[in-house]
């Protein structure tokens, strides 16, 4: 596992700590704090964070409502299945949490490129904690950030 500030020293702090603010905003809504954001050429098109209380929907983890919402964009912009899965194969998750199995085989099939989590997911973890469903690959990579950041509340 590589750590983070290592190998992409300027920007993913900045896209890991949007991710906690996400998370904040669950645990505000008396969610499971996990949120997340969606990066594409260095710029962020997607967040979300974890409802699955307010909406009463099990499914409604953060990574899924992330998904949505560029699915939503990209189907009022009239793209492709093909563009929409060049536009996925280009970009990179960053979530609080390791995605569960549910969360990780949607973004395999979806194929997004790469995923970084910040604390593993002992009970539920698709990113090989229980399963590794990004194991081949053409699956998206995963990197799991050792290094806590300032601005968490977890603390």
């Amino acid at each position: 596992m590589a750590f983070l500030e290592e190998e992409y020293p300027d920007n993913n702090l900045k896209f890991m700590r949007l991710a906690i603010e996400q998370a904040n905003e669950a645990l505000d809504s008396l969610e499971v704090p996990v949120g997340c954001v969606i990066v594409e050429d260095g710029n962020v098109i997607a967040s979300g964070r974890n409802r699955t209380n307010e909406t009463r929907n099990a499914t409604r983890h953060a990574e899924m409502e992330a998904i949505d919402t560029l699915l939503e964009q990209w189907r009022e912009q009239r793209l492709s299945k093909s563009q929409v899965a060049e536009k996925f194969s280009k970009c990179v998750l960053y979530v609080t949490c390791e995605p569960c199995i549910m969360c990780a085989a949607a973004l395999s099939f979806i194929g997004i490129r790469e995923v970084f989590y910040g604390c593993a997911n002992d009970k539920f973890g698709g990113c090989g904690s229980i399963l590794s469903l990004h194991s081949s690959s053409s699956e998206p990579q995963t990197r799991f950030i050792s290094e806590p950041t300032s601005q968490s509340r977890f603390d």
